[in-house]
């Protein structure tokens, strides 16, 4: 998904990106993770806010 410009409606997927960003957070911040699945969050969630403009 392309970078929100200001002005640029707010739409579903800009909700469900950001619902799916707060579910990777909390599950990195409950812990009980091994190396690897905490790497994969980690980039997941790079990925997602790189999309969403928050780099």
């Amino acid at each position: 998904m392309a970078t929100r410009k200001p002005g640029d409606p707010y739409t579903c997927g800009d909700y469900r990106q950001e619902m799916v960003l707060l579910g990777l957070k909390k599950r990195l911040a409950e812990g009980g993770l091994t190396p690897e699945e905490k790497a994969v969050i980690e980039k997941e969630i790079a990925t997602l806010e790189k999309e969403m403009g928050m780099d």
